[in-house]
């Protein structure tokens, strides 16, 4: 019955925070919003013509998706690791709220759509890496970290980066090519 309920008290955080992202997004910023260009047609037609060095853009990943890792990591090896958790899960829902919002008012449902092309496949494989961490943290003490736990959380991060960088910049093409 607990895990039930510390699985809710995770997703009602992430929720939470996207309800935030979404209220902050219409209310505080929307003058901002429709006046940025990264959802506008030239940008968006400009990453559908420019080709991607993979070696390069492969190591920019990786450090912008590692570093989050490991200062998570760090973090969550403290006293405030279940703070580290809610603070994690409430930044992620609010720039999912923001990020799909800022999409809607911009270009309406493609918007949507184009958001959903952009975070898949590795964004799945993201997830599931980031819950082991989180959910280890959040069940601290009862929970121990094994190897397995290790393993599974670096492949989960590793084939996210490797989805990211060979497999979603032809996604993204082709999506924006129907466009």
């Amino acid at each position: 019955m607990k895990i039930r309920e510390s699985r809710k008290f995770l997703v009602l955080f992430c929720m939470v925070g996207f309800f935030l992202g979404i209220m902050y997004a219409n209310l505080m910023s929307k003058d901002y919003i429709t006046s940025m260009g990264i959802f506008n047609d030239f940008f968006l037609n400009q990453y559908s013509q420019t080709e991607i060095d993979v070696v390069e853009y492969i190591w920019y990943v990786a450090k912008i998706r590692i570093t989050p890792v490991i200062l998570a990591g760090a973090l969550g090896c403290t006293k405030l690791r279940k703070v580290v958790v809610a603070v994690i899960l409430l930044w992620t829902g609010f720039s999912g709220g923001m990020l799909m919002t800022s999409a809607v008012l911009k270009m309406g449902l493609k918007g949507l759509i184009l958001c959903l092309v952009a975070l898949m496949p590795h964004f799945v494989f993201y997830i599931a890496g980031y819950m082991i961490l989180l959910w280890y943290f959040f069940t601290y003490p009862k929970a121990r970290w094994n190897l397995s736990k290790t393993v599974s959380m670096v492949l989960f991060i590793a084939v996210g980066i490797l989805l990211e960088c060979y497999v979603n910049p032809v996604l993204m093409q082709m999506f924006l090519g129907t466009l």
